[in-house]
């Protein structure tokens, strides 16, 4: 059974910092493309980051220099680094593990506020 748990979220306020983490069972984490998606309320869900098997990242323009995506095959988790929070990402966070299909985590809500 594949199993993304996540977590993490929480409330912070803006120019704060928060680590989300999701620790990843049931399949070969090391193989799978790893991925922080987030859905803010009333719009779909979006990319926020991707982490290949190789290390490579690549992020929406929105958090490029803010937001920082890494993984630990030994642990088989993923984390986002989230610095300088805007109440504009608020949001519920997802993980996502991809190789031939998706897979996803629970997700967390993060919220950023006064």
């Amino acid at each position: 059974q594949v199993q993304l748990v996540e977590p993490g979220g929480g409330l912070v306020q803006p120019g704060g910092s928060l680590r989300l983490s999701c620790a990843v069972s049931g399949i070969i984490f090391n193989t799978y493309t790893m991925g922080w998606y987030r859905q803010a309320p009333g719009k779909q869900r979006a990319l926020v980051a991707t982490i290949t098997t190789r290390g490579n990242t690549d992020y929406v323009d929105s958090v490029k220099g803010r937001f920082t995506i890494s993984r630990d095959n030994a642990k088989n988790t993923v984390y986002l680094q989230m610095n300088s929070l805007k109440p504009e990402d608020t949001a519920v966070y997802y993980c996502n593990a991809y190789l031939n299909r998706d897979y996803w985590g629970q997700g967390t809500q993060v919220t950023v506020s006064s």
